[in-house]
């Protein structure tokens, strides 16, 4: 994998701190606890390392690209993730996201580091 071509200010805990909480970090993982309530969006961020995603309370979302171009639109490419599920995600390019739902979505994020980004 190439060198993160972001600048560390899009970081999710520098650029979006109202919606993501850092919980630990050190030289191999970070983990945060992140919370997006009914009609708020982030701030465009990034993730810059690979992840496991913990689901505590889920929701329909609009995630749009730094341009804000819809990426993805779970009310129209339904993706209902249940309560208590892990998933994958690879890092992700600068983003926001919109929480279109009636519940907060919350998820604990644990980002494995490498030496490549």
């Amino acid at each position: 994998m190439s060198s993160w071509p972001w600048p560390d200010s899009l970081d999710a805990v520098v650029a979006a701190p109202k919606h993501h909480a850092l919980l630990l970090e050190n030289e191999r993982v970070r983990v945060l606890d992140t919370r997006v309530a009914p009609g708020e969006t982030t701030p465009v961020h990034t993730h810059r390392w690979p992840s496991v995603m913990y689901v505590k309370q889920w929701g329909d979302f609009v995630r749009r690209d730094g341009a804000g171009n819809v990426m993805l639109d779970t009310r129209v490419t339904p993706k209902n993730i249940e309560p208590g599920t892990a998933v994958w995600y690879e890092p992700l390019q600068p983003h926001s996201l919109e929480n279109v739902g009636v519940a907060e979505i919350q998820v604990i994020t644990v980002e494995l580091k490498d030496e490549t980004n």
